[in-house]
């Protein structure tokens, strides 16, 4: 497995986790869910960054934003009790595949 797989997994999670915590800061006005916010995003780029190294751009950069989307997404429905029509669900079912034909266009760094 190259390295740079996980680290864009590491730079997904902490992006989810950074994006739940700014729902729950509630303008920045909470402090514990304004700290998550800062190391979840501060370590996403950074490890978006080290992802870099071994997987080019557009790919990192279309996997990471398009299965960020989807996830918050999906837990903003769970966690947040937001409504998503059928359009929506459409449209994150057209993002994942997406991610996944430019994962098969074997992309090369």
């Amino acid at each position: 497995m190259n390295i740079g797989w996980l680290y864009l997994t590491i730079a997904i999670t902490s992006e989810v986790i950074g994006s739940m915590g700014l729902k729950a800061s509630q303008g920045f006005s909470k402090t514990l869910p304004s700290i998550i916010v800062g190391v979840g995003y501060t370590s996403a780029f950074y490890f978006l960054s080290l992802t870099l190294k071994t997987l080019p751009l557009s790919l990192a950069y279309a996997v990471w934003a398009g299965l960020g989307t989807a996830l918050i997404a999906i837990l903003g429905v769970l966690f947040f009790k937001e409504h998503l029509g059928i359009t929506a669900w459409l449209g994150l079912v057209l993002i994942i595949v997406g991610v996944v034909l430019l994962n098969l266009s074997g992309a090369k760094h």
